[in-house]
C-alpha cells in the first residue's frame, strides 16, 4: 500500500503571486512609458453564462493589476463578416495590445472559430490560438509567440513543485488545440520525454503508469484513476466539467479522480483552485508581454530590423533611370514596419509607396525629437548644384553605413520642370529616391488635389461676382439660404460669415434688409483679385488670358492669368500646416481680393473653405518612399522657393523627428541657395513649427563657385564651357566669396554649418583643399568632399560623420527679425543682412500695399521674399557676392492663409514656359512592358 504524502498545488496562491508580479511590471512599464498602458479587449458573441463568468474574472484581474481591459459585446445575431470586421478594427487600434475571442461563440449563424482566431493579428494573439502562434510554438520559438495561457499555467504549476522537468517522462492526455497540443510542445521544449494520448490511444492506463508528470485535459470527469498513476508522480488536472450531484447541486469535477490519486501522486492540483486561476494570471502576463513587444516594434528606438539595400556601383555611372531600374525597392509595408509604423497609420498606394496618417503624431506625442538637419546651398547655376542628391546621399550614409535612424524629407516635384528642362527631383546617380518614375510622375496625387482646390476657389470668385451683378439682394439671399423641406437654415460656413459681420443671429427669417445686404454682398473689386487659376504644366501662353467671353457670361470679362500649381497659396498652406484642423482654418483665412470698401475677402467669405479642406483631406498626409539603399524618405508638399517659401512640409518633419527617436536624424531640404529657401526655412517654417535645426549642410560645387568667380555663362541645354572642367584656383577663390556669404547668413541664426563639396569628376585635389580651407577659416564647423553621386551612401560617410559632430554642438538659434517690426523694416533687414544690399527701394505700389496690409491687420506676418534664385541680388547677372546695390521692391502681396507677406523683387514669372527642346522629347513608354524611359 502506498505511503506517499500527496501535497496540494495551490493554484490560487501561485496565481496571486504572478498577478502581483504583473502589477509591479505594469507599474514599472508606466513609469518608463507614461503614455502607454498595457491593454486587451475581450470579444464576446452572445450571452452564455459560463462565458460571462470567465470574462468577469479576466476583467477583474486586469483592473487589480492596472491593465486596461474592455469588453466588446456583440449580439448573437452577429455574422462572421461582422465579427471579422470588429477584430480587424481592434487589430488596427494601437491602444489594444491583446485580443481575446471568448469561445465558444454563442451565435445564431455558424461561424468558423478557427478563421476567427486566425484573424487576430499574431502580435495581439495573447490566447496563443492562431495557427502562426501554434507553428512558432511547435518550432520552439517561445520568444516570438504567445504560449497559450492554460498550458503555460500548467508548466508554472509543475515548476512550483520543484520537479525537474528535463529528462522526466511526461504524458499529456488530450490533444486539443487550446491545451493538449501546446502542452505537449511546451514540455518537449523543456526537454521532457513526452507522450500524448487521446481517444484512439490503446492501453492508455499503461502509458500513464510510466509518467513522472501527468497532465489531464480531455474533458471527461474522473477519467484518470489512482491505480493508473505512478508513485510520486506530479498530476495536473485541467478538467473542469459541471456535474449535478444527487442533491441537484452542481459541482465542478476534474479529469482526475482526485481521491483515488491521493497517497500515490506526490503533487496534485485541485478542481477548482488549481489550473483555473493560473489561466487568468498568465493571460495578464501575456498582455504585458504584448505591450512590451508593441513598444519594441513601434516606439522610437533603434530600428533593429532595418534591412538596407546593397548597391552595385558601376563606372562610368549609368543614367539615373537605369540605376533606379536595377534596384528593387522593398515592399513599403516592410519599410513601414522597420521604422516602427503601425498598420493603422498607413494608407497603401500600391506596394512601393504609402501615405502616413496624422494619428501617428498622437501616438508619439510624448516621444523625444531626433536631430534636425537642413540642407541648403550656395547661389546655384540654372543646372542646380545637387542639394537633393546630397540630402539623399547623406541619408544613405547615416542609415545604411553608420546605422543611424534617419529619414529624409523632400518636396514633391512639379510636372512643370519634369517635362520642361530641369527634369525630375528624385536625386541622381547612386543617391536617388525610388521608384523614381513614381516619385516624379503624379506620386499620390497631392499636386492634382491642390490644382482642384485652387481652381474651385477661382471659379467661385468669378461666379460670385457674376451672381451679385445679376441679382437683387433678396434673390441672392433666397438662393444662398434656400428653403429645403419648408425649413431655412444657415450652413456652418455661413454662420462664420455672420459672426464676422457681428450679426449674432441663427434664424434666417430674422435678418434685417441691411443685414441681408451685408451678408450677401461681398462687393469684390475685380482690380484687387490676387487669386489665379493654376495648372501643373509649363505654359507661357497662360501668363495673361481673358475670361468670361462666352455669351452666357453677359459680357462679364476680365484679364487674369494662370500660375503653376506649386505657386498656389494652397501649396504653401499645405507645407506650413500642423493638423487637419489647422489646415481648415488656414484655407478659410486665405485672402483672394478686397471689397470695394477695402475689406479683405476670404475663402470663408466665399463659402468654399470647407470644400477645399475636403479636397485636401488626403493630400495632408506625407508619402513614405525609400532611397536606393532602402532608407526611408517622406515626400510632402513642394512650394516654389523663389515665389513661396520652398520647403517640404512641417508635418513630414514632425512625423520624422518622432519616428527616428532622440538619437536619430531628420534631413530636410530648403530650395535654391541659403538666401532663398533656407532664410525662409528659419524665419517662416521654424516659426510655425516651433522646431530648431541642429545643423545646416551647405552644398557647393566647383562649377557654381567658378561661375560666381566670373566664369562664362552657364545655360541648361548647352555644352558646359571648358573653364569648368579645368583647374583654375584664382577663378575658384573669387567665387568662394558667395560661399563665405552663405556661411555668414547661416551664422545669423546661430546654427553650425557643414560645407558639403558635391564632387564632379573634373574637380582637383587642390580645388577641394582650397574650398575646405576657406570654408573653415570663415566660420564653417567643417567642410568635406562628398562623392555620393558616384558612390551612394559610401561616398558621403565623411559628410555624415561631420554632421553627427555638428549636431552635438550647442546651438544659439534666433530669428533674423521680430514680427512686430514694421513691414518695411523686416524687408530691409533681410535685404541688408542676407543679400548684402545697401538698402531697399519701395515702388509706389509697394508703399500702398504696406499701408493696406497694415490697415487690414496683416503687418505682423513674416516676410517671404520673391526674387531670383540666381543671384544674391535682384539681378540674375550679378554673381559672386554683389556690393553697393539697392534692392527694388516692385509690389507686396499677402498669403494670409499660409501666413506670410511676399514682396516681389523685380519681375517674377509664376508660370514657366517650355524651352525649344523640352525633356519630353526623350520620354516614352514601352507598350508591352510598360517601362518608362527618358526620365531624369
Amino acid at each position: 500500500m502506498s505511503t506517499t504524502t500527496t501535497q496540494i498545488i495551490d493554484g490560487k496562491e501561485i496565481a496571486k503571486n504572478i498577478r502581483e508580479k504583473c502589477r509591479l511590471m505594469v507599474e514599472e512599464f508606466r513609469n518608463q512609458q507614461s503614455h502607454i498602458t498595457p491593454g486587451f479587449a475581450v470579444v464576446q458573441v452572445g450571452n452564455r453564462e459560463d462565458s460571462n463568468v470567465y470574462i468577469r474574472h479576466k476583467l477583474k484581474a486586469a483592473e487589480e493589476i492596472g491593465i486596461q481591459a474592455r469588453l466588446v459585446h456583440l449580439d448573437s445575431s452577429t455574422t462572421q463578416r461582422q465579427l471579422i470586421q470588429q477584430i480587424e478594427q481592434l487589430n488596427n487600434d494601437p491602444s489594444v495590445h491583446g485580443i481575446i475571442v471568448q469561445l465558444p461563440l454563442d451565435s445564431v449563424e455558424a461561424i468558423d472559430a478557427s478563421l476567427i482566431t486566425n484573424t487576430i493579428s499574431p502580435d495581439k494573439d495573447i490566447d496563443g490560438l492562431s495557427d502562426l502562434n501554434a507553428g512558432l510554438l511547435s518550432h520552439g520559438h517561445l520568444d516570438k509567440c504567445f504560449v497559450p495561457c492554460t498550458p503555460n499555467g500548467c508548466l508554472e504549476l509543475i515548476r512550483s513543485t520543484g520537479t525537474q522537468i528535463e529528462g522526466a517522462a511526461a504524458v499529456v492526455i488530450g490533444r486539443s488545440k487550446i491545451v493538449g497540443t501546446p502542452m505537449f510542445e511546451l514540455l518537449k521544449h523543456n526537454n521532457a520525454t513526452v507522450t500524448i494520448c487521446h481517444s484512439k490511444t490503446k492501453n492508455i492506463q499503461d502509458i500513464v503508469k510510466t509518467a513522472d508528470i501527468v497532465v489531464a485535459c480531455l474533458g471527461k470527469p474522473k477519467f484518470i484513476k489512482g491505480s493508473w498513476i505512478k508513485e510520486k508522480s506530479v498530476v495536473i488536472d485541467c478538467g473542469i466539467t459541471p456535474v449535478q450531484d444527487e442533491n441537484g447541486k452542481t459541482r465542478l469535477l476534474g479529469d482526475v479522480d482526485f481521491e483515488s490519486c491521493k497517497g500515490t501522486a506526490s503533487w496534485i492540483t485541485p478542481v477548482p483552485g488549481g489550473v483555473g486561476p493560473m489561466t487568468v494570471a498568465l493571460l495578464m502576463r501575456n498582455t504585458i508581454t504584448a505591450a512590451q513587444r508593441y513598444l519594441d516594434s513601434y516606439a522610437p528606438s533603434q530600428w533593429k530590423s532595418m534591412a538596407y539595400l546593397p548597391l552595385t556601383l558601376e563606372s562610368p555611372v549609368p543614367s539615373d533611370l537605369d540605376i533606379a531600374k536595377k534596384q528593387t525597392p522593398k515592399d513599403i509595408k516592410q519599410l513601414a514596419s522597420e521604422i516602427h509604423l503601425h498598420n493603422n497609420e498607413l494608407e497603401l498606394y500600391g506596394t512601393k509607396k504609402a501615405k502616413i496618417k496624422l494619428n501617428v503624431l498622437e501616438r508619439l506625442k510624448d516621444a523625444p525629437n531626433g536631430k534636425y538637419i537642413v540642407v541648403s546651398g550656395i547661389t546655384p547655376t540654372p543646372l542646380g548644384e545637387g542639394k537633393s542628391t546630397t540630402a539623399i546621399g547623406l541619408c544613405q550614409a547615416l542609415g545604411a553605413h553608420l546605422k543611424k535612424n534617419v529619414i529624409g524629407c523632400l518636396r514633391q516635384p512639379s510636372q512643370g520642370p519634369t517635362f520642361g528642362i530641369k527634369g525630375g527631383a528624385a536625386g541622381g546617380g547612386y543617391s536617388q529616391v525610388i521608384p523614381m518614375e513614381e516619385f516624379n510622375l503624379h506620386l499620390t496625387g497631392d499636386i492634382h488635389a491642390i490644382t482642384a482646390a485652387n481652381n474651385l476657389l477661382a471659379a467661385q470668385i468669378d461666379a460670385r461676382m457674376f451672381h451679385e451683378n445679376t441679382q437683387t439682394d433678396q434673390a441672392l439671399y433666397n438662393r444662398l439660404v434656400a428653403t429645403v423641406n419648408g425649413k431655412r437654415t444657415f450652413s456652418a460656413i455661413q454662420q462664420r460669415r455672420l459672426n464676422k459681420l457681428n450679426i449674432n443671429k441663427t434664424d434666417p427669417e430674422t435678418l434685417t434688409e441691411d443685414e441681408i445686404r451685408n451678408f450677401v454682398r461681398l462687393n469684390i473689386d475685380p482690380t484687387t483679385i490676387t487669386w489665379q487659376r493654376v495648372v501643373d504644366t509649363n505654359d507661357r501662353f497662360l501668363r495673361k488670358i481673358t475670361i468670361g467671353q462666352g455669351a452666357t457670361e453677359k459680357n462679364f470679362t476680365r484679364e487674369t492669368n494662370f500660375d503653376i500649381t506649386v505657386a498656389s497659396e494652397i501649396m504653401a498652406v499645405l507645407a506650413l500646416t500642423t493638423s487637419l484642423g489647422d489646415l481648415r482654418e488656414r484655407l478659410g483665412r486665405m485672402v483672394v481680393a478686397s471689397s470695394r470698401e477695402g475689406v479683405p475677402i476670404t475663402a470663408d467669405d466665399l463659402g468654399v473653405a470647407g470644400a477645399l479642406a475636403v479636397l485636401m483631406r488626403d493630400a495632408i498626409k506625407p508619402t513614405l518612399m525609400q532611397t536606393l539603399e532602402g532608407t526611408p524618405i517622406l515626400v510632402h508638399a513642394g512650394p516654389f522657393a523663389n515665389i513661396a517659401h520652398g520647403n517640404s512640409s512641417i508635418l513630414a518633419d514632425q512625423i520624422g523627428l518622432k519616428l527616428v527617436g532622440s538619437d536619430g536624424y531628420i534631413v530636410t531640404e530648403a530650395g535654391f541657395g541659403f538666401d532663398i529657401g533656407c532664410e525662409k526655412f528659419m524665419n517662416i517654417k521654424c516659426r510655425y513649427s516651433g522646431l530648431v535645426p541642429n545643423c545646416v549642410v551647405l552644398v557647393a560645387t566647383m562649377r557654381a563657385l567658378k561661375v560666381h568667380g566670373g566664369g562664362p555663362k552657364v545655360e541648361a541645354g548647352t555644352p558646359l564651357p571648358a573653364e569648368y572642367s579645368q583647374e583654375n584656383l584664382p577663378l575658384l577663390e573669387r567665387g568662394v566669396q558667395n560661399l563665405i556669404k552663405q556661411i555668414e547668413n547661416a551664422q545669423y541664426f546661430g546654427v553650425p554649418v557643414v560645407v558639403a563639396i558635391n564632387r564632379f569628376k573634373s574637380d582637383t585635389q587642390a580645388e577641394i583643399d582650397l574650398v575646405k580651407r576657406l570654408s573653415i577659416e570663415n566660420g564653417a564647423f567643417d567642410a568635406v568632399m562628398t562623392d555620393h553621386w558616384a558612390k551612394g551612401g559610401s561616398g558621403a560617410t565623411e559628410l555624415a560623420s561631420a554632421v553627427e559632430q555638428a549636431c552635438l554642438q550647442t546651438t544659439d538659434f534666433k530669428f533674423l527679425y521680430e514680427l512686430k517690426l514694421p513691414i518695411e523694416e523686416k524687408i530691409r533687414i533681410i535685404a541688408r543682412k542676407i543679400y548684402g544690399a545697401d538698402d531697399i527701394k519701395l515702388s509706389e505700389m509697394a508703399e500702398k500695399r504696406i499701408s493696406l496690409f497694415t490697415k487690414q491687420g496683416f503687418s505682423d506676418l513674416p516676410i517671404c521674399m520673391a526674387k531670383t534664385h540666381l543671384s544674391l541680388s535682384h539681378d540674375p547677372s550679378l554673381k559672386g557676392c554683389p556690393k553697393n546695390f539697392t534692392l527694388p521692391i516692385r509690389d507686396i502681396r499677402a498669403s494670409i492663409g499660409a501666413g506670410f507677406l511676399y514682396p516681389l523683387v523685380g519681375e517674377m514669372s509664376t508660370i514657366p514656359g517650355l524651352p525649344t527642346r523640352p525633356c519630353f522629347y526623350d520620354i516614352d513608354i514601352d507598350p508591352v512592358t510598360e517601362e518608362i524611359y527618358g526620365l531624369f
